[in-house]
């Protein structure tokens, strides 16, 4: 069974950087999407970013200039750069990879900007 495992959560200052990573456990084929999405207590999931097999980038507004998706086809692996850290980035950032079948899933990192 194909599992998402995330990396690279953790506790920041404002103005700092983390670099996530979601790499899957298996193969994965036909994926035509991965991307990042977030949820802060209380509030719904949200799209972060995503990049599409051969299409463009996009980003949450929130983050636009400030974070950076990337990917490894080769590896199953996606990145997340996120620079200039805000307290409102704090949440809990999830992977996701899409085939037209299934929709995969990461178990979720904790991201804390806080001075």
């Amino acid at each position: 069974q194909v599992q998402l495992v995330e990396s690279g959560g953790g506790l920041v200052q404002p103005g700092g950087s983390l670099r996530l990573s979601c790499a899957a456990s298996g193969s994965i084929f036909g994926i035509y999407d991965m991307g990042w999405y977030r949820q802060a207590p209380g509030k719904q999931r949200e799209l972060v970013a995503t990049m599409p097999t051969g299409g463009s980038t996009d980003y949450a507004d929130s983050v636009k200039g400030r974070f950076t998706i990337s990917r490894d086809n080769a590896k199953n692996t996606v990145y997340l750069q996120m620079n200039s850290l805000k307290p409102d980035d704090t949440a809990v950032y999830y992977c996701n990879m899409r085939t037209y079948v299934y929709s995969y899933w990461g178990q979720g990192t904790q991201v804390t900007v806080s001075s």
